[in-house]
């Protein structure tokens, strides 16, 4: 009986501390079925509504999936602290590819690689913003993240949408409220401006060898080749929102390369806290923490 006891006992808490997690098709593109996870908090009801965490992973453009066991812990920890956290698959453009994503990959074709990671990535946020009702969403607490490709694809989506999105009409229902981005870079970050500039969370180490931390060519190609692009990083990001005086967090790793595209575990109730703060109690904080170590 005893041992009967703890087992029923064992199985509660294994019940009470586990994660619901769905999946649903967001879009079909060509031989792509799209789809994202969804991380619902613990001990969720059906009235309620939760602020989210859209994520989009790395991995060049041509790798990673979204149930990754680090994008996995991400949602969990989102679920695990009052967010709904979703994981989304997207169109790998450079999968298979010879000229990869690096200096032999013509300009042209890294501009339109960018531009379907943007159009899958407002596609998510779209499906998301209309189906929220049933997953208990928030519409305007929607926090856009992703790590390496995937913050470049997030950047460019939030940042440059009238730049990258044809159809704008389309996505007029979509909005977000903030943004985190591990290793990404934007095309052009003159395009954020006053009526766009949200809360933003940012990690990028100073020697990124691939993302430029500043502005600088993508990949550090040289000018004459093919993949030269000019993207501006974290650093230069961040001085556009301190120009507009709209909240950010920077994590610099001093000497760090694109190994800050990983999940930030050890800093990550900072970083929700610093969301809870400016996107939902609509505080203005600037935080530059610097890691020398």
């Amino acid at each position: 009986m005893k041992k009967i006891i703890t087992f029923i006992i064992f199985l509660l808490i294994v019940t009470v501390n586990a994660q619901t997690k769905t999946t649903y098709t967001y879009a079909i593109k060509g031989k792509d079925t799209l789809q994202l996870d969804v991380y619902q908090p613990k001990n969720s009801i059906s009235t309620d509504t939760f602020p989210s965490l859209l994520w989009m992973h790395g991995g060049g453009f041509g790798g990673g999936t979204r149930d990754n066991e680090w994008e996995q812990k991400l949602a969990e920890y989102a679920a695990n602290n009052g967010f709904v956290g979703i994981s989304i698959s997207y169109r790998l453009m450079r999968k298979g590819e010879p000229t990869g994503f690096g200096c032999n990959c013509p300009k042209e074709e890294k501009l339109s690689t960018f531009k379907a990671a943007a159009e899958d990535y407002m596609d998510a946020a779209l499906f998301v913003s209309k189906n929220a009702e049933k997953l208990n969403i928030n519409t305007n607490q929607i926090i856009a993240g992703g790590s390496s490709a995937g913050a470049e694809g997030i950047l460019n989506a939030v940042y440059m949408r009238e730049y990258f999105i044809e159809n704008l009409e389309k996505y007029k229902t979509v909005q977000f409220a903030g943004v985190f981005s591990l290793a990404g870079a934007i095309v052009n970050a003159n395009y954020i401006t006053k009526d766009n500039a949200i809360p933003t969370v940012l990690f990028h180490g100073t020697d990124d060898n691939l993302v430029p931390f500043g502005t600088a060519s993508h990949h550090y190609c040289d000018v004459d080749k093919p993949g030269y692009l000019v993207l501006e990083g974290s650093s230069s990001i961040v001085e556009k929102l301190i120009a507009l005086e709209t909240s950010y967090y920077f994590y610099v790793k001093k000497g760090g390369k694109h190994e800050m595209a990983g999940v930030p575990f050890y800093d990550l109730d900072n970083v929700f806290n610093f969301f809870k703060q400016t996107v939902l109690e609509d505080k203005t904080i600037q935080i530059k923490k610097i890691n020398n170590k």
